[in-house]
């Protein structure tokens, strides 16, 4: 951080005397006003209810820039990273901050396929749980568990134990995702195979079984490593802030990924494609292509409850760079599988176009987003809809433990403790039974 010239300066009407605040300059984006005094001074907090206007760390790893839509991995535009590199390389520029060389993506592939397994205990610890229970729930029990398995192992001073839970954390999240997939369609576990890509191995162990051998489509496995890539981290979102929240107290890293992916599950948040997909659904439901007249005008209707799921994004005041990708992604996979025709792909388009030409969208600037596109995928792609928020969660792991790694050694690390704005009763006598109302 560079300290600016400019200081902000606070003046009180109640006779409490003015301050100054430092203000700081990032590299890009809005400068900050540091208020850490604020309290000290003047007794008093700010508020800022879901932290809208409140930068809770500095950071290097992610930027983003919701009116020129723009999205950057430690610099790098969303759009190259996606285009040139794969997953794995993308995940040792989040927590090393440097795309790798030859020698060290070796090294890392490496090393990540070797660390796949997951102890077979964690077999009989899913048996317990119901066979209908929603993969997020599974998957959140299931990552808070390996903290049993490796409690003993990991010093977080330690720069080597970090970097071990890392790669334990990357390795076997695509295999625990898998179990959780397999357990609810009553299917044997497939365990790794290393002589797979990271996504190849990911897709082999959702949808092969023991019966017959697993044929890799490398246009399938690519798609799927974009939506990998394109979900790896996006600045300090809601689960994001889970996990630095939650790792600040010290706790076990795979407890505070834990918290994170039970954030994600959040249908405001991770759960965002699912709902999409199910809207989709709904229209094809009520009739189709003939039908979306009717749906818009309800979209548009004020008393409606209806909403344009897919369309639109909190951060991005223009069109979100990620969603021009997996609209790329969409068509490659529909095309490979033969499924241009499919009803609602077609759908999907004729939504698409509408909303792009409507002035009642493009004024409010409600543009396709990542999950409009990538529900389509995934669903064409065999993956069920239930397991989008796992697939996700698995993508997002890499940038929690980017963050969590970031949050651990910076010197202003604090446990975190946001403050409140009082409203409840003042002090008060407890009356007697007979005197309650």
């Amino acid at each position: 951080m560079i300290e600016s010239n400019i200081k902000a300066k606070l003046s009180f009407s109640d006779g409490t005397p003015d301050i100054e605040l430092p203000i700081y300059k990032g590299t890009q984006g809005p400068d900050v006003i540091d208020i850490r005094k604020l309290y000290g001074q003047t007794g008093k907090f700010t508020y800022d209810p879901g932290f809208l206007s409140t930068a809770s760390c500095s950071s290097k790893i992610t930027f983003i820039d919701g009116d020129k839509g723009e999205l950057l991995y430690r610099g790098y535009p969303i759009e190259d990273l996606a285009k040139n590199c794969d997953f794995l390389e993308v995940c040792q520029l989040l927590i090393n901050g440097e795309l790798p060389n030859q020698k060290q993506n070796r090294e890392f592939q490496d090393m990540v396929m070797h660390h796949t397994m997951v102890h077979e205990q964690m077999q009989f610890f899913l048996r317990g749980f119901r066979r209908d229970a929603h993969p997020m729930a599974v998957l959140t029990g299931l990552v808070g568990a390996m903290a049993a398995f490796y409690h003993d192992e990991i010093d977080y001073g330690d720069a080597k134990a970090r970097e071990i839970a890392q790669i334990r954390l990357i390795a076997k999240m695509p295999t625990l995702v898998a179990m959780s997939y397999k357990y609810s369609i009553g299917q044997p576990f497939m365990y790794p195979d290393n002589s797979l890509s990271y996504t190849a191995n990911f897709m082999r162990m959702m949808f092969a079984t023991p019966c017959e051998p697993y044929k890799v489509n490398p246009v399938l496995v690519r798609a799927l490593d974009r939506i990998f890539i394109l979900h790896a981290d996006h600045e300090q979102n809601a689960s994001t802030s889970t996990v630095r929240l939650a790792g600040s107290s010290g706790t076990n890293p795979f407890a505070a990924i834990s918290a994170g992916i039970a954030c994600l599950w959040g249908p405001a948040h991770g759960g965002a494609n699912e709902a999409c997909l199910e809207m989709l659904n709904d229209i094809q439901a009520s009739g189709g292509v003939e039908k979306i007249g009717e749906f818009i005008a309800q979209v548009k209707d004020k008393n409606s409850n209806v909403r344009l799921m897919g369309f639109g994004h909190r951060v991005y005041k223009n069109f979100d760079p990620r969603a021009k990708l997996m609209r790329e992604t969409c068509h490659e996979v529909l095309k490979e599988l033969g499924l241009e025709n499919d009803p609602l792909f077609k759908l999907a388009m004729t939504l698409e176009k509408i909303a792009l030409e409507d002035d009642y969208f493009v004024g409010r600037k409600l543009y396709p987003n990542v999950d409009f596109y990538s529900g389509i995928v995934q669903r064409a792609l065999g993956i069920p809809t239930e397991m989008f928020t796992c697939i996700f969660a698995l993508a997002r792991t890499v940038g929690w433990i980017a963050q969590w790694e970031e949050m651990i050694t910076d010197p202003e690390y604090k446990i975190g403790r946001p403050r409140q704005l009082f409203i409840g009763a003042t002090p008060r006598a407890i009356p007697p039974v007979s005197e309650r109302k």
